[in-house]
């Protein structure tokens, strides 16, 4: 017998950005719909990726069930994920150097979301795109200080995120990680804290002047604040 969906009501569709390719106006889509006309040039836009309930139906996780909704969602991500890495090089094109510690970042974040409860779905995104504000930042005041980066880098992020169609509130967060990824205590949250500890691991080598394994440890005590990402820390960097 038939049994009806538990979060079959149109009325729980959810409106989300879309780029129009044409004219690059924001529009409009409901997460439940695959294209729409575009309100200014009134081009056609499409939905790379066909929707499902499952992206946006409050009852996705009691229909399919827990463990296939956990599934379903780290494919999303991965699929996400190499639209990203695309974007982030045609971003910093021959920028090597910055394309290199984005992707080390998102390795590193990816093995602390094996173990800590955050969302793949914020950290992934925010770990490929955490630097790109030292672009602009180098371009307007000769500098990448972290502040900078902050200050520039959720409005290039944002564009990006909804160009590929990523939900307005999760562009919010991540985007928020962002604007503090320099700034431990402005945001206390576990996936802030699982992409800034996945930033130290990369970055903790430029800041061992000595080899003491002593203070090695009290800086990795002070710095990481996931216990995945200070056992991590030990692993790379304590003999």
């Amino acid at each position: 017998m038939f049994t009806k969906c538990p979060g079959q009501d149109p009325r729980k569709a959810r409106a989300e950005g879309i780029i129009c390719s044409n004219c690059g106006y924001l529009a409009e889509i409901f997460s439940d719909e695959i294209k729409v006309k575009c309100p200014k040039c009134q081009s056609l836009i499409c939905k790379e990726r066909l929707p499902s309930c499952v992206d946006w139906c409050k009852a996705a996780k009691e229909c399919v069930g827990e463990e296939n909704y956990k599934l379903y969602t780290q494919g999303k991500v991965l699929f996400l994920k190499d639209k990203l890495i695309k974007e982030l090089e045609d971003y910093f094109g021959s920028d090597a150097k910055r394309i290199a510690h984005a992707k080390k970042v998102m390795e590193f974040a990816e093995g602390i979301l094996k173990q800590e409860k955050a969302d793949w779905n914020i950290v992934m995104p925010a770990s490929i795109l955490h630097d790109v504000g030292i672009k602009p930042a180098e371009e307007k005041y000769g500098s990448n200080a972290g502040y900078l980066q902050e200050k520039e880098g959720p409005e290039i992020a944002r564009k990006i995120l909804l160009k590929l169609g990523v939900k307005k509130e999760d562009i919010a967060e991540i985007c928020r990680i962002i604007a503090c990824h320099h700034s431990p205590g402005e945001i206390d949250t576990i996936n802030f804290k699982v992409l800034y500890d996945a930033d130290w691991l990369v970055n903790l080598k430029d800041e061992l002047k000595d080899s003491d394994q002593e203070k090695i440890g009290k800086l990795i005590d002070k710095v990481f604040l996931t216990k995945t990402g200070r056992v991590m820390a030990e692993g790379i960097y304590l003999e």
